[in-house]
């Protein structure tokens, strides 16, 4: 495993691109620190974003995981030009005459999306806890440890966003493409969901769960109807905004399920395809 990832870092390391991408993006993980600078001073309204419970614990953990999976798709950018790479520089061939299998091939990609996916996770987990331990009104250990189911779910969307953007480079062998792949298949899942909930809109919300990219959205859930301000306004003009914000088992089950097949698709193509 260790080796397969070092032939990879050693890969990213000598491509400013992705360094350049891999370094925004963390910045801009790093950023969701700035919505606590957020102040509004205008005459007799004065308005501090973060002491209005934002950064409480334990909501902080559902809305930094829902605010950070925004940012994903400058990784994205880093997986499928990695592939793209791997066929322009000729580096996949010669790993191939040097001895590495196709298998082997497709787990070292597959381990570097999981260390993505993971280091990601835990600079999510730092970013939050300073953040809920300098704003927070509860810093109870039972309170600050409650939802960090969030942060799991947070894994697997990205293992399962990352493993579809492996796919595709393989599938199309140009970054460019399978980026626009990605995005085509964004559009006929909302096509479908459009026509599911014109025709069938009982079991509209079923059939959509088993979708990757839906799966992966219902994975985290949107949080700002859960804010308390939000419900009581809510409330005020008779609306009714509850729901379960919960991270569901199946929800993660079905996003592990398409991470195994989209790894599975990626080793049948490379296997079958002539280099």
């Amino acid at each position: 495993m260790f080796r397969l990832l070092n032939i990879e870092i050693h890969k990213l390391k000598y491509s400013k691109a992705s360094r350049v991408l891999i370094i925004i993006y963390f910045a801009l993980l790093t950023s969701i620190a700035l919505i606590a600078a957020i102040k509004f001073d205008i005459g007799p309204i004065k308005f501090h974003l973060a002491e209005q419970g934002i950064f409480n614990f334990p909501y902080i953990w559902h809305l930094n995981t829902f605010l950070a999976s925004w940012f994903k798709f400058f990784l994205l950018l880093v997986i499928v030009s990695m592939m793209a790479n791997e066929y322009s520089n000729k580096t996949l061939k010669q790993n191939l005459i040097d001895g590495l299998s196709k298998k082997e091939f497709i787990l070292s990609k597959f381990y570097t999306v999981i260390l993505f996916s993971l280091i990601s996770t835990i600079f999510v987990f730092i970013v939050s806890l300073i953040l809920g331990y300098i704003y927070s009104d509860f810093n109870e250990f039972s309170i600050v440890t409650t939802d960090l189911e969030y942060l799991l779910a947070f894994f697997v969307k990205l293992l399962g966003f990352f493993s579809l953007g492996l796919f595709l480079g393989i599938l199309v062998k140009r970054s460019a493409f399978a980026v626009g792949a990605m995005f085509v298949w964004f559009i006929f899942e909302s096509f479908v969901k459009g026509m599911l909930y014109w025709k069938i809109k009982p079991q509209a919300e079923d059939i959509m769960r088993i979708f990757p990219l839906e799966a992966m959205s219902n994975l985290i859930k949107e949080p700002f109807t859960r804010f308390s301000a939000v419900q009581s306004v809510a409330k005020q003009v008779g609306e009714d905004l509850s729901k379960d914000f919960s991270v569901q088992p199946l929800d993660v089950l079905i996003v592990l399920l398409w991470t195994g097949t989209f790894i599975y698709l990626s080793f049948l193509l490379l296997k079958k395809r002539d280099l």
